[in-house]
């Protein structure tokens, strides 16, 4: 009797510790196994190889054991035992090694399997699911339409690849059921505002579904007494502005980037604008976030309180994402008080060091300036011969200052400015007496772009780019870029945001000269890096600097970032291609063998 007993625990042991190494998998299929969603796309053969091991043993054991009770021998009775306990140690210690290295022990996944991706194939199958949900004419596959929401002509980097369709939502309800079904195709999406995006974040590397928020451009909510907006994601910040001055709160919302930029793109790549040196990038504005994950969970990353210090800060982890971790479908901004009053003054230098110590010290003197925009002696002449302002402006490095306040503070500012301009070689310091003066002195700053592809080669495209350096760096890169530019022969300027060390290079080429030009944007990011900087200040990373980025950080940070988004979106679905590849990770790593 206690040989039955005990062969009837070892069968039990055996089958439950053979089922336990199909359980002991990869985080994804541990997570869809507790919450009961799809396999993984990554599937461990070394986990189904431990399972089929285990189960061919239980059943080798289970065959030997029911052939020895027939016979009845004792001898045939131990040894069933025997090879029935050897079968569970075995599947014992084959779940524990599996479970030690397919469920990944390391904090970083250092794995890169490719991922699988539905193609028109798949499309055609969701597309009447897609129809039922935004009706016939909320998805288009319209050639023209497909290429607006795949190529940009001021982007950086470009494809030949398009995105299979675009899909237009009119709520965060909809865009999730729009993830769930590209979820169950395995369709790549692709979320787009205001398409002005320099890094190729929108460029359809995959092909997959373009998700376009134009129709969710509204305005939901406004608190002036708590100086909060909650906007959807099409709304683009100067309407914003606009809108709140026609309300007369005395209110504004202070991230200035492009005029076409929607609060969508801004907050996914972060970005910020020539008042960032007062009030900081963007992801500083935030409040919170309503999120669609890549399975269509809806979610709202915090309240409404201005600090919160209650678990992982979610606002900074999807804003800066570029579309790669989750939709954003909803966003509550934090407002500020219209300031009382405003003026503008411009300083030349004799050399690009001067006006960027100056700069430097100005910001470390501690006098509140809205904002330090500096431009080079070439960007100045641009604007000059463009003829777009009123004016003719000094052909030298240029300072170009915003101060607010009250009048007596104003002019506090101004006279602590121009002592500083004056010590580090500034001259014809400046400033607007009105309103139509302070729109004069600023309107080179404006038309500094304009200038530049207006100068350019007939029918010329421009290629921007920026990074950001310490402050004190900045007069090293600028000339080190200015060197490039004229070594080359290609017609580019410099200008930034110097109260915060962001340099932009605007360059004016022929389509033949496009491998100089990405040489010369190669060499100002590695000079970037190697003055302490970052490949990118308020571009982003996109499809654009997927290298750059890793040469920054290193592969593990890079790889760091991508354990981050396999945990939120295992199929990889969410604009894949941005800000890393298996490709730049794998490059990188080459060069450093």
């Amino acid at each position: 009797m206690r040989g039955v007993n005990l062969r009837i625990a070892l069968r039990s042991s055996g089958r439950q510790l053979s089922g336990s190494t199909r359980s002991f998998s990869r985080f994804p299929v541990l997570h869809q196994q507790v919450n009961g969603g799809e396999p993984s796309p990554r599937s461990s053969s070394a986990s189904n190889s431990a399972a089929d091991n285990g189960s061919n043993i239980n059943s080798s054991g289970s065959g030997s054991g029911e052939n020895n009770s027939k016979t009845g021998g004792n001898s045939n009775v131990w040894a069933y035992l025997g090879v029935t306990a050897i079968a569970g140690t075995v599947s014992f210690l084959t779940a524990k090694t599996v479970y030690q290295t397919e469920k990944r022990g390391a904090s970083i996944e250092k794995n890169w399997e490719d991922a699988k991706y539905g193609g028109k194939a798949e499309f055609l199958e969701a597309l009447p699911q897609l129809e039922a949900i935004v009706g016939k004419d909320g998805v288009s596959t319209d050639q023209e339409d497909l290429k607006a929401h795949g190529y940009s002509d001021w982007s950086t980097y470009n494809i030949d690849t398009n995105p299979i369709a675009i899909v237009y939502p009119k709520s965060t309800e909809e865009v999730s059921e729009i993830a769930k079904i590209c979820h169950k195709y395995k369709l790549p999406m692709i979320g787009f505002s205001g398409g002005s995006s320099l890094e190729g974040h929108f460029s359809a590397s995959f092909g997959g579904v373009c998700i376009d928020f134009m129709n969710m451009n509204k305005i939901l909510s406004i608190r002036p007494e708590d100086m909060d907006v909650t906007v959807q994601p099409a709304v683009g910040w100067m309407a914003l502005n606009e809108h709140l001055e026609k309300l007369g709160h005395n209110l504004f919302f202070a991230v200035d980037p492009g005029p076409t930029a929607k609060i969508g793109g801004m907050i996914a790549t972060s970005c910020s604008g020539t008042n960032c040196v007062k009030y900081g990038p963007m992801r500083d504005h935030v409040v919170n976030l309503t999120v669609v994950l890549a399975d269509g969970t809806i979610i709202k990353t915090k309240r409404r309180p201005r600090k919160s210090s209650a678990g992982y800060n979610l606002n900074h982890l999807f804003c800066g994402s570029e579309g790669t971790l989750g939709l954003i479908t909803e966003a509550t901004l934090k407002l500020h008080t219209v300031p009382e009053n405003t003026s503008v003054a411009v300083a030349t230098f004799p050399t690009v060091r001067d006006a960027t110590e100056a700069a430097c010290e100005i910001v470390r003197a501690g006098i509140p300036v809205q904002c330090v925009e500096f431009m080079d002696g070439l960007q100045m002449a641009c604007v000059n011969k463009a003829g777009y302002t009123s004016r003719k402006w000094e052909e030298k490095p240029t300072l170009m200052f915003k101060f607010a306040g009250t009048q007596a503070y104003i002019k506090e500012q101004i006279q602590q400015s121009n002592v500083i301009t004056k010590r580090n070689s500034g001259h014809s310091f400046e400033f607007a007496s009105d309103k139509e003066e302070q729109h004069q002195l600023w309107s080179a700053r404006k038309e500094a772009f304009w200038s530049i592809l207006a100068l350019g080669p007939p029918n010329s495209k421009a290629y921007t780019t920026d990074v950001a350096v310490p402050m004190s760096k900045l007069a090293d890169l600028v000339k080190n870029t200015d060197d490039d530019l004229a070594a080359s022969g290609i017609f580019g300027a410099c200008l930034g945001h110097v109260g915060d060390g962001n340099f932009h290079a605007t360059i004016a080429y022929e389509a033949k000269d496009y491998d100089k030009v990405k040489k010369i944007a190669d060499n100002l990011v590695r000079k970037g890096l190697e003055l302490e900087g970052t490949c990118t200040g308020e571009h982003g990373v996109g499809a654009g600097k997927v290298k750059s980025l890793v040469l920054e950080l290193g592969p593990e940070p890079v790889q760091l970032m991508r354990t981050i988004k396999l945990a939120l979106d295992p199929f990889e679905l969410l604009n894949p291609g941005k800000i890393f590849t298996k490709e730049s990770l794998q490059g990188n790593i080459l060069e450093e063998s």
